[in-house]
């Protein structure tokens, strides 16, 4: 229905019993690791190292599981190096091919034959041992060794002559059916599920894209990683001296995730700060291993003569109703007013598209708190890099920028404020991003002008922490939108100064919920930036 102007005076949900804790108070770094750790083990695929001679050779392949990827990262010594041995059939023939260097670089190889199999295991195994310490025969229990090698569970690329041969080699003949999706939705598509994007955001990152080939992320190894920041953690906030330096275990954190620093030192992880962000870091690559994981799942269904068009298909795998509005609607015109009222006035954001979203069974578990009043579309800004985990699996707890207001899940009232959060993607000459717009049930609220990390849930009584800034959206001009029967704040007017929070540490205003299910996802909106 068409929006409604905000009535005065707002209303405020049921207060909670004294002692009622918020369920939200799990942290999402050290769940979404137990979920890494849980996942069934990633079934392997073997390919010939791309820059074998022998990769583009029909027939060539590797023998058995030969293979193997190992890592080796001294943050003193400025090691950062890896190695790659692969026993090779190639016809009737063995071979050995063995490649090491500099993370990030070609690196020097050597291409071996040997007069039987027996001889060429023996090779392979013997270099397995020299480089890591370990027997061959007891990979699966391998130990780490000091300044040797370590083993990481990573799957090599294929080459394109390789997925050509997998595209073309099965039975039945496929026919493709046109895309049922509008162009604007099969650009949102093609945009989120990009592997160059995914490439982009690793390489952002400073992770080896060579070691982490794209559709090819092992959760294991991800889980590893985890482990490793874990660890770091540990040390950062013990007594000085007490167990393994920060060097060292920002080592092994390079070994198991290879980050490529070109020649430069392997910087330490000596810091909070440093440590956030390479919790943020591994995230993120948990989410884009995620988008991944759907579109290889989908790709080993059994082949039929007539397959959905590719776009349609991963839509599907979102689980999510995608609504394109168009531009003369109400809710487009609201939505449109609200981002340039509250944008950035030097650069606001140009937009494209406004998407309705409904994602499956969202709405049912929104509805738990449906006696909670005090509701407010607000943004969320992301990296390109997660739309589709988000899409999917919806928004999570997890720290954002150091939680300045502890681990809950953050909102802002002013589109320039999640902005700053978004990271884009160049696609036809604009850097495109996106943002979503959620419903999010405030009840009652809990306001702070100063920094809390340690928050991890509302103070018993409220629903929900504002970290207040010194503006905030002109609160005479808010209007109301319906939504399933609710009424929702919407925001229309230009940030204006808030008297009674001038000395607040916060320039602008920050919602804070500490429960998944007390927000629901309304909008997703395509800019250029």
């Amino acid at each position: 229905m068409a929006p409604k102007r905000k009535a005065s005076g707002g209303t405020e949900g049921p207060k909670k019993k004294k002692g009622q804790k918020g369920t939200g108070e799990e942290d999402s770094f050290r769940s979404t690791a137990e979920a890494l750790r849980a996942a069934p083990t990633d079934q392997r695929k073997f390919h010939v190292d791309a820059t074998c001679p022998l990769s583009q050779k029909p027939g060539t392949q590797v023998h058995k599981d030969y293979d193997c990827t190992l890592n080796q990262t001294n943050v003193v010594s400025n090691n950062n190096k890896f190695y790659i041995i692969q026993l090779l059939e190639d016809g009737g023939r063995f071979a050995c091919w063995n490649r090491w260097g500099r993370v990030g670089e070609v690196g020097m190889s050597k291409l071996s034959y040997f007069a039987c199999l027996d001889d060429a295991k023996k090779d392979f195994e013997k270099k397995f041992r020299d480089k890591t310490k370990n027997n061959w025969a007891e990979r699966e229990h391998f130990v780490a060794c000091p300044g040797k090698y370590t083993l990481i569970d990573v799957q090599g690329k294929a080459t394109e002559a390789q997925e050509a041969l997998q595209v073309d080699g099965g039975s039945a003949r496929t026919v493709v059916k046109p895309c049922s999706l509008d162009p604007a939705t099969q650009k949102l598509i093609t945009n989120i599920f990009s592997k160059d994007m995914f490439k982009d955001t690793m390489a952002l990152m400073k992770l080896d894209v060579k070691k982490m080939p794209l559709g090819k992320l092992s959760k294991q190894q991800i889980a590893r990683g985890f482990e490793a920041l874990e660890a770091l953690e540990g040390a950062l906030k013990a007594p000085p001296g007490a167990g393994q330096s920060l060097e060292e275990l920002s080592s092994h954190f390079y070994t198991v995730i290879p980050h490529d620093f070109g020649r430069s030192r392997p910087p330490p992880i000596n810091s909070l700060d440093i440590l956030q962000a390479k919790k943020d870091m591994l995230l993120v690559l948990a989410d884009i291993e995620l988008a991944q994981t759907l579109q290889a799942a989908s790709q080993e269904e059994e082949r039929v003569e007539e397959v959905p068009h590719p776009l349609d298909r991963d839509y599907q795998l979102l689980k999510c109703q995608l609504q394109l509005l168009d531009s003369g609607t109400d809710e487009y015109k609201v939505i449109q007013i609200y981002l340039k009222q509250t944008g950035h006035n030097y650069r606001c954001p140009a937009l494209q598209h406004v998407w309705k979203v409904n994602r499956e069974g969202e709405g049912d578990r929104f509805q738990a708190h449906s006696k909670l009043g005090n509701r407010k579309l607000l943004w969320h800004g992301t990296n390109v890099a997660v739309v589709a985990a988000i899409l999917t699996s919806g928004l999570r707890i997890m720290p954002h920028s150091g939680g300045r207001a502890g681990k809950g899940i953050y909102f802002a009232s002013e589109n320039s404020k999640s902005a700053n959060y978004v990271t884009t993607m160049c696609c036809g000459g604009h850097q495109v991003g996106y943002m979503f717009l959620s419903e999010v049930a405030l009840g009652r609220e809990y306001h702070i002008s100063s920094d809390d990390p340690s928050l991890k849930s509302p103070p018993a009584g409220f629903n929900c922490v504002i970290a207040r800034g010194r503006t905030e959206p002109d609160p005479t001009q808010d209007i109301e939108l319906e939504l399933d029967g609710q009424r929702v704040v919407v925001p229309q007017g230009q940030p204006v100064p808030c008297r009674e929070f001038v000395s607040s540490s916060f320039s602008q205003s920050e919602y804070l919920i500490y429960q998944e299910s007390q927000c629901r996802l309304r909008y997703l909106l395509e800019i250029h930036l």
